[in-house]
């Protein structure tokens, strides 16, 4: 891993991965009230087909050290993904504000599907798997996930960039 300090110009010291890390296994959540100004959001931007940007909320996980999130097959972003799986999420907490770029990975094995409906639910979205095994459902999703069923991804992360929001404050990127 390369760590590049993005505040030297300030004298600050480049900020430790291993605490960013630790601030995502923490959890955090989209309740509001639950942190951010009033609520986490993480922002996934994909590429459309011209070059522009496309960026949209959606409900992330970080688990076993990779973002994870979930759309319908119909979606823009499922759409974009498909053609070019380059992307960003990015996630402001009360600790940091964070961009990992990288690569989605469309993920379709049962068990790692299951694993992460597990998680989903946990964190308070009631879905499960579907008939198939690869994919998840439930009763409701953001409008954005467009109809059931809803395939999960993995973000393959290449770099990440934070910045640190209290004291003493840093701004670091790292490319793995």
């Amino acid at each position: 891993m390369d760590a590049t300090n993005l505040a030297e110009l300030y004298d600050l010291p480049v900020l430790d991965w291993d605490a960013v890390r630790a601030r995502l296994d923490a959890g955090f959540t989209q309740i509001p009230g639950s942190g951010g100004p009033n609520r986490h959001t993480c922002w996934l931007s994909t590429i459309n087909p011209d070059g522009s940007p496309h960026v949209t909320g959606v409900g992330a996980l970080y688990v076993d050290g990779s973002f994870w999130f979930e759309t319908g097959g119909r979606t823009r972003k499922a759409r974009n993904l498909a053609r070019d799986a380059r992307c960003t999420l990015s996630l402001a907490t009360d600790a940091y504000d964070l961009v990992v770029e990288g690569r989605a990975e469309l993920i379709t094995d049962p068990p790692t599907v299951a694993e992460l409906a597990g998680q989903w639910a946990a964190a308070g979205w009631p879905c499960q798997v579907d008939e198939t095994g690869r994919a998840l459902t439930a009763a409701f999703s953001a409008p954005s996930a467009g109809p059931p069923p809803w395939s999960v991804y993995r973000i393959v992360a290449s770099a990440a960039t934070a910045l640190r929001t209290v004291e003493p404050g840093g701004a670091t990127r790292w490319r793995f």
